[in-house]
C-alpha cells in the first residue's frame, strides 16, 4: 500500500509539475485528460521531447490563438512562451539541450508544438530548422497584410506607452515626405507573406507547410481547426463544445470541460483610425504581392 501511494502521488507531482511550468496552456487544458488517464502510466514516459510541429507565424497573424486552440487537443504538448531558439543568435548558440529545456513534458505519442512568428520573416530560420528536422510541420497563419500591419503598429504602440515613451502616428512612420510609402518600414516588411514564403519553400516541400486563414480561425474556428488536426496527424478530437462565442468580445473563446477561457486583453485591441487615402496606397501597394503569395499557396483570400 505504501509504495502504491508513493507511486500516486510521484504522478501527481510530475503532472502538476508541467501544470505549473506550462501555465495556463497545461493546467486548465492537459492536466484533465492526462491524470484522468493515470492507468498504466509510467512517470518515467513524460519527457521533454524537441518540436515535432512549429507555428513559425505570421506575428499579430493569430498565432496565439492557434496554440491555445491546439493545446486543448489532448495529443498535443505546447509550448507555453515564444522560444525565439532560431531567429536569436544567443539562443541558437546554446544548442539543442537549451531547446530542449524550453518545451513542455510530454508523454509518448503527444506532438509537442512550439510558436515563434519571428520565425517567418527572419532568414536564416528556414535553414536552420531544415537542419534540425526536415520532415517539420508548420503552421503559417495569415490575415490581411495591411490589417496585420495596423495591428503590429497597434502592439508597439501599446507597449510603449505603457513604459510612457512617445511613439509617431502610423501616418507618420508609413508616408515620407513626397516620397509615398516608406517600405523599409518593417511592419510593411514583415506583411510581404510571399518573399519570406519563398525562402521556407526553398527549404521545405509545400506539403510540410500548412497555412491557415487567420479570418477564417476567428469566424470559423473549428473548420480551420480540423485542416489543422489533419495536416498534423492528429485525431479529430476538438469539436464545437470546445468553443463559445462571447458576445463581450465578438469572438469565440476557449471551453475544457466546466473551465472557459478567452485571449488576454492585449488580442482584439482597437485599432487607430487610416486615413481612407493612406488606406488605398497600402492595399495598391500588398496587391502584387498578394497575388504573388496567392499563386505560392495555391488558394485566394479576401484581403483588401
Amino acid at each position: 500500500m505504501a509504495c502504491w501511494w508513493a507511486g500516486w502521488l510521484l504522478l501527481l507531482a510530475e503532472a502538476g509539475g508541467a501544470c505549473l511550468e506550462q501555465g495556463t496552456l497545461e493546467s486548465w487544458a492537459q492536466a484533465a485528460p492526462r491524470l484522468g488517464n493515470a492507468s498504466g502510466f509510467q512517470v518515467s514516459s513524460l519527457q521533454r521531447r524537441l518540436p515535432q510541429g512549429i507555428i513559425i507565424g505570421v506575428r499579430k497573424g493569430g498565432t496565439r490563438a492557434l496554440l491555445e486552440m491546439l493545446a486543448l487537443h489532448p495529443q498535443v504538448a505546447a509550448a507555453r512562451s515564444e522560444v525565439h531558439f532560431f531567429n536569436r543568435e544567443e539562443n541558437y548558440r546554446r544548442g539543442l539541450g537549451w531547446y530542449r529545456q524550453q518545451m513542455p513534458l510530454s508523454r509518448p505519442g503527444q506532438l509537442t508544438v512550439e510558436k515563434t512568428p519571428g520565425y517567418f520573416s527572419s532568414p536564416r530560420v528556414p535553414a536552420r530548422v531544415r537542419a534540425l528536422a526536415p520532415g517539420m510541420r508548420l503552421l503559417l497563419i495569415v490575415r490581411d497584410p495591411v490589417e496585420r500591419l495596423v495591428s503590429d503598429y497597434t502592439q508597439i504602440l501599446h507597449n510603449r506607452q505603457a513604459r510612457c515613451k512617445p511613439y509617431p502616428p502610423l501616418e507618420q512612420l508609413l508616408v515620407r515626405g513626397d516620397r509615398g510609402l516608406d517600405t523599409r518600414y518593417k511592419p510593411i516588411q514583415r506583411s510581404l507573406y510571399a518573399l519570406h514564403l519563398a525562402r521556407w519553400l526553398a527549404a521545405f516541400p509545400p506539403a510540410h507547410i500548412h497555412v491557415v486563414d487567420g479570418g477564417g480561425l476567428i469566424r470559423e474556428p473549428l473548420a480551420e481547426l480540423r485542416r489543422v488536426e489533419q495536416f498534423l496527424g492528429l485525431a479529430p478530437r476538438l469539436g464545437p463544445d470546445n468553443f463559445y462565442f462571447n458576445q463581450t468580445k465578438g469572438f469565440y473563446c476557449l471551453q475544457a470541460g466546466a473551465r472557459q477561457r478567452c485571449l488576454d486583453e492585449s488580442k482584439g485591441r482597437p485599432h487607430p483610425p487610416i486615413a481612407k487615402l493612406l488606406l488605398e496606397q497600402l492595399c495598391t501597394y500588398f496587391s502584387a504581392h498578394n497575388e504573388h503569395f496567392f499563386s505560392l499557396v495555391g488558394r485566394t483570400f479576401n484581403w483588401c
